[in-house]
């Protein structure tokens, strides 16, 4: 029985316990959030020993990272240094995107080394078996598709970003918008091909009831992928985008009847005053399913700095009531990311989510923002440590600054806040 079907029986799964202690709830608000579709929690019903998470209406914004192999760099200890990284960094789920190598090992040690839930793009492997196999993507069958959904989802995968909703009715839009950059997506990309090629539909759009019994007999969380989200700030909220967020709520509303967990992914690069209009419309149009933000990049000329544009997009759209923020690290547009990158990238999006949990009046985001300022005044670096996103740069900057008395280069011992505290306790 799927979290969903556990739900709407009246049944409070031990899921639903966990999530509700870590997000300090009545765990019949996650029940009813979880019947509704309105809150997810990914859990492939294989895996047995991780921590899983909420994510949805009334939770915590959480960040997802991302790791993989590809043809160009086949290294499954880095990615497995990686994904320790990213955790250590605070990431609340992680995606194995392995396109090149053993595709199968790396995603079967990442399933087994994760402490969170992983999710995965099954038409990446689809794809790239399908050139070994056939000789090129468009070779590729249905049956080739629904292989690696099942294969992946028996393996314990937990939420798998699948682009069911493109369709030809898309793609004949997207034909006419005159866009900049057309294809971003590389899913929505092979597919495009695929379809164009062989002039027949998406099959993970015309035998979504077939997606839909693979996912809910392991209890997989369905993520719409968003295959034409737009690549450039001068195709945001284009005909093409609105085409397909209408497609993927009619698919979010059957998976929803379905008892399938379901949540929607989009939308690429937005400038901020799309932002908050690109969020309402989503959720209005997708019954209020949790949204997963793929940046949301703010600017299109800031390349190696990516991680800061998509922090200020992601902040925005999580107040607007996104609820899961897909890190960009510095090497975005640029290549795979490094070490340092993807800690840089999962910090910088949990800053944004944190903000966004501000804006949306969290509690305990409010009372961690006090402390810290308490913290300041009472001129207490330790505690601030234990109170920062990221402790350990703190930590390093403090030193690299000489705050070894406990105040800083700047005012010295006579600090502002402290001598203003002193007064005023007068």
């Amino acid at each position: 029985m799927t979290q969903v079907l556990a739900a709407r029986a009246g049944k409070i799964t031990p899921e639903m316990e966990m999530v509700a202690s870590q997000e300090n709830l009545d765990v019949k608000i996650v029940q009813a959030g979880v019947a509704t579709g309105k809150i997810v929690i990914p859990r492939n019903v294989k895996r047995k020993h991780f921590n899983p998470c909420g994510i949805g209406q009334g939770l915590r914004v959480k960040v997802n990272a991302l790791i993989g192999t590809s043809s160009d760099r086949d290294e499954k200890e880095m990615e497995l240094k990686k994904l320790a990284t990213a955790e250590a960094a605070g990431c609340d789920a992680v995606m194995d995107l392995s396109t090149g190598g053993d595709i199968d090992g790396m995603r079967r040690l990442t399933l087994e080394k994760a402490n969170i839930p992983v999710g995965s793009v099954p038409i990446y492997q689809a794809a790239i078996e399908a050139i070994a196999k056939r000789g090129s993507i468009v070779a590729m069958t249905a049956d080739d598709m629904f292989a690696a959904v099942e294969k992946q989802a028996a393996d314990g995968v937990d939420f798998m970003a699948i682009h069911s909703a493109l369709n030809f009715e898309v793609i004949k839009r997207l034909q006419t918008t005159g866009r900049v950059t057309d294809i971003v997506s590389r899913g929505g990309a092979f597919l495009t091909g695929w379809m164009l090629y062989n002039q027949k539909e998406n099959p993970l759009y015309e035998q979504f009831d077939r997606l839909l019994a693979i996912l809910k007999a392991y209890d997989v969380t369905l993520s719409l992928g968003d295959a034409i989200r737009p690549g450039s700030i001068a195709d945001s909220l284009d005909g093409a985008q609105l085409q397909g967020m209408i497609i993927a709520g009619e698919l979010v509303a059957r998976a929803q009847a379905a008892g399938v967990q379901v949540m929607v992914e989009g939308p690429g690069h937005v400038p901020m005053h799309h932002v908050e209009a690109t969020i309402l419309l989503q959720k209005r149009l997708c019954h209020d399913a949790p949204y997963f933000i793929l940046g949301t990049l703010a600017t299109d000329v800031a390349p190696g700095y990516d991680h800061i544009t998509s922090a200020i997009g992601g902040a925005i759209a999580g107040a607007a009531g996104a609820d899961f923020i897909c890190y960009v690290t510095p090497a975005e547009h640029l290549g795979l990311p490094t070490e340092e990158d993807v800690k840089e990238g999962v910090i910088a999006a949990r800053i944004a989510a944190h903000a966004a949990d501000l804006a949306r009046g969290d509690k305990r985001a409010w009372e961690r923002n006090w402390q810290m300022a308490r913290a300041r005044v009472a001129v207490d670096l330790d505690r601030q440590l234990s109170l920062a996103i990221d402790g350990e740069r703190l930590k390093q900057v403090a030193q690299g600054y000489g705050h070894e008395h406990q105040h800083c280069a700047v005012c010295g011992s006579e600090c502002a806040a402290a001598i203003a505290a002193k007064y005023f306790g007068i």
